[in-house]
């Protein structure tokens, strides 16, 4: 597993990208990093809340949108926040609301911070995107693995039924996975088979991360 870095020091805000297939674990995996350093310098942003605004539209023509498609999501303004944040200024991030099926009226703030992960299913899959990325990392785990945490997540968390997931990862999920997200992980500096239980590759991350906050450090007191 070799990390590939570009330049870290000349930016402040450090980019990583986490991505791998819909309840592959990549959520796990970046609050596991999350959870290993002081908030203040390391925080999360999720391409879910950039899935676009889709108020104009009745609640029954938003379920007919394929949420796994590039377009689906406003990755623009996801772009245009970082690149807000990298210039040391504080950002409001939007909200989605899944059982709406659309961005709700709240937002949150996000304030600079020296390492910003990035994570979604297709965070690799625009060039103007993967380039803002020091680390770019694919969690990899198997599809029936990936469906069973899938039907059990939209169930509890978000209101589906068991019909309704299992169409939706027919139609959609299954397709989009292989057409657009996993032809992604050839641009990944590392990959983690099966998220957080993958310790080596947790500890390799997290080494790394501590190491540019270090360096980070030594440039704030120069």
């Amino acid at each position: 597993m070799i990390l590939r870095y570009n330049e870290l020091m000349m930016k402040k805000t450090i980019i990583i990208g986490v991505t791998g297939g819909s309840a592959s674990g990549k959520t796990s995996v970046s609050q596991a990093i999350l959870n290993k350093f002081p908030t203040e310098r390391i925080a999360m942003i999720q391409h879910d809340s950039y899935y676009k605004n889709q108020n104009h539209l009745d609640f029954s023509e938003r379920l007919k949108t394929n949420y796994d498609h590039p377009l689906a999501f406003d990755t623009d303004y996801l772009i245009a926040q970082l690149q807000t944040l990298q210039a040391g200024q504080a950002v409001d991030i939007p909200i989605y609301d899944y059982t709406a099926h659309t961005r709700s009226n709240e937002t949150y703030r996000q304030n600079p911070v020296d390492v910003m992960i990035v994570e979604g299913i297709l965070v690799l899959e625009d060039k103007r995107l993967r380039d803002m990325m020091a680390i770019k990392i694919f969690v990899d785990t198997d599809d029936d693995v990936r469906i069973i945490r899938r039907i059990k997540r939209d169930i509890d968390e978000r209101g589906r039924s068991l019909d309704n997931v299992i169409t939706q990862y027919l139609s959609a999920v299954k397709p989009m996975y292989h057409q657009f997200i996993e032809p992604t992980k050839r641009y990944a500096d590392l990959i983690i088979p099966e998220g957080v239980s993958n310790v080596v590759g947790l500890d390799i991350i997290i080494t790394k991360i501590s190491s540019i906050l270090s360096e980070n450090d030594e440039k704030d007191i120069v």
